[in-house]
């Protein structure tokens, strides 16, 4: 079959055969229709994930959209290296494997599922209730743009979005959004901003794409002096890297505040919150779609697509 493969992690999969997948017990075929460019699949590409086995070569991709045997559409994640979803075939789990209505098509659905997965999940693993205030670190991209439409679907009494693109914070605004924060400024004004809708917000939640300084701001704000203050419960989930990978952090920001460092993700979120997650965000979505933009894209053309500037659009590979 035809699909793309990444034979090295310091250059883009390349269109090329690779052996059928061979159907296992349990597995189920599928046909692909349709598989998105996600950060994630970038980085198990370039052997950066924790996710990375590794091991070469490998066909990239982790969902998308296809058809079963039975004729059947569906939406599929695939958990069997070295097999991706960029590729004509797959094969998948059943209990990764999710019918689709006619309301969704191939393309929305594949570019919208992973995105909006990580802040339906991390809302639900933050013990999330309608009512209360979430801030989006990181929310001019398309992950945050969802981020902010999820926490108002669940809700969210107040939506506060931080990033540095100008346009995309105009866009959150649109999208729901309250108010927002521009990180483009140095770290003294950025913490006290922080610290203002920390306090005006009071945040509940906190959903972070970027890790890095702007965590460091943003910790750094939450953290308070003196002995006699009420801290407000936050619960800060962590969920991309793409400010940083690390950050440093006072263990006095710990001591002084009511704040909870959690995690979302493959390993941090159970198998079984993942699945029920996807099945909630596929019913929502599907009932009332989400506004994310698309790009459509040949397979064959992976490669140079790979190292194309990106629009603001979420790359959808059909084979």
């Amino acid at each position: 079959m035809k699909a793309a493969v990444v034979e090295a992690f310091n250059r883009p999969p390349r269109y090329a055969e690779f052996p059928d997948p061979v159907s296992v017990k349990d597995g189920l075929a599928v046909r692909i229709n349709a598989a998105a460019l996600h950060p994630i699949v970038r980085a198990l590409a370039a052997g950066t994930h924790y996710g990375s086995t590794g091991q070469l070569p490998f066909v990239a991709g982790v969902d998308g959209v296809g058809r079963l045997p039975d004729g059947s559409r569906v939406y599929f994640g695939v958990m069997r290296p070295p097999y991706g979803t960029f590729a004509e075939r797959a094969v998948t789990e059943p209990w990764l494997t999710f019918p689709l209505p006619d309301s969704v098509d191939d393309v929305m659905v594949s570019a919208m599922m992973n995105p909006g997965m990580s802040s339906w999940v991390a809302l639900r693993r933050a013990g999330f209730n309608a009512g209360e205030s979430v801030l989006v670190l990181g929310a001019t991209g398309i992950a945050g743009h969802l981020a902010v439409q999820v926490a108002r679907r669940l809700g969210a009494a107040r939506v506060v979005a931080a990033g540095r693109n100008p346009e995309g914070l105009a866009r959150a605004r649109a999208l729901g959004a309250d108010t927002t924060i521009a990180l483009e400024q140095d770290r003294d004004t950025l913490i006290d901003e922080f610290r203002k809708h920390l306090s005006e917000s009071k945040i509940d939640v906190v959903l972070d794409y970027l890790w890095g300084p702007p965590a460091e701001a943003l910790l750094a704000a939450v953290a308070q002096r003196g002995l006699s203050h009420d801290s407000h419960r936050t619960r800060y989930v962590q969920i991309g890297e793409s400010a940083g990978t690390r950050i440093s952090l006072a263990a006095a920001t710990l001591r002084s505040s009511a704040i909870e460092l959690l995690g979302s993700g493959f390993g941090s979120a159970s198998l079984q919150e993942i699945t029920k997650g996807v099945g909630e965000f596929l019913a929502l979505g599907a009932k009332s779609p989400f506004e994310i933009p698309t790009q459509v894209v040949p397979l064959s053309d992976v490669e140079s697509a790979w190292t194309a500037p990106g629009k603001g659009r979420r790359l959808v590979f059909k084979p």
